[in-house]
């Protein structure tokens, strides 16, 4: 079923081929069984021009080491989430859009939980063929819904989202994607539709990792597959508090989002013409 998917659907097999590659290092971030799975025909090729582009033979790295920022990004929200479930009035999760997320299978997730996974039909039907009996360890719930169509939020509501109650929302690997006009409309749409106090999350790049000369070889991979980079902002708490969300802004290297692995020093934020990717994480106004 892997040619159903289109061209940015298929980065969710590459964040699969990298989680699965991370799953078998003996100093692992996380475990995810389910990874390998979930990588299609199609992942291990995606990973293998990554790892080409980033890790070149004949110089040294210029490039953001893409294996190391996926085990930070999933550990640092692995964490994010847990902690926003064990908050007592907090029984809903978002994924949107879920890709081949495992976390509804991999994490232990408080009793009345409810977990919904929006994505497009596509998605989720790879999704449910290859994790065939794997059962997920929460109130589950799938939402077939593309995140442009003007009714998702509809969707999601008659999947058991209740917009009155508090709600945690992860936005991984899709801003960037998106123009941001769209991922203005993103933001709009999700703080209608969740009630204030609720939590956020979402990762996002500065405006130079779409236009420094070094990242081309990175940029020109995610180009090629039909699925380039179109949107970065070097004012992430700007951005977010402007669609109504009071944000931190993290990025991997420093304290909270580092464990050991990050490779190449963080300069402060003042610095420019520096790439930079942020975790955003803070709450619904």
């Amino acid at each position: 079923m892997t040619e159903a998917l289109d061209a940015v659907e298929r980065t969710a097999l590459l964040t699969a081929a990298l989680r699965a590659a991370e799953t078998r290092r003996a100093d692992r971030l996380y475990e995810d069984p389910y990874a390998a799975r979930l990588v299609g025909d199609s992942g291990p090729g995606l990973l293998a021009e990554v790892r080409a582009a980033t890790f070149p033979p004949n110089r040294a790295r210029t490039l953001p080491s893409t294996p190391d920022y996926n085990a930070i990004r999933t550990r640092f929200f692995d964490e994010y989430l847990q902690r926003a479930a064990r908050e007592p009035e907090m029984h809903q999760i978002v994924l949107a859009p879920a890709g081949m997320d495992s976390r509804a299978y991999r994490l232990p997730w408080p009793e009345g939980t409810r977990y919904f996974e929006v994505d497009r039909p596509a998605v989720l039907a790879f999704k449910k063929e290859r994790l065939g009996d794997a059962r997920p360890q929460v109130d589950h719930h799938t939402v077939a819904v593309d995140l442009t169509a003007d009714n998702w939020e509809d969707e999601l509501i008659a999947a058991g989202y209740d917009p009155a109650l508090p709600s945690t929302w992860l936005l991984e690997g899709l801003l960037y994607y998106i123009a941001e006009s769209d991922a203005r409309r993103m933001l709009d749409r999700v703080a209608a539709i969740a009630a204030p106090g609720s939590r956020f999350a979402a990762d996002i790049v500065n405006t130079a990792a779409l236009e420094l000369p070094h990242m081309r070889a990175l940029l020109d991979v995610f180009a090629g597959w039909g699925c380039p980079w179109l949107f970065g902002t070097d004012d992430p708490e700007g951005l977010f508090s402007g669609h109504g969300f009071d944000v931190e802004a993290v990025q991997p290297g420093e304290d909270g989002a580092d464990f050991g692995r990050w490779p190449d020093p963080v300069p402060p934020r003042h610095v420019k013409d520096v790439r930079r990717v942020f975790f955003v994480h803070g709450y619904r106004r």
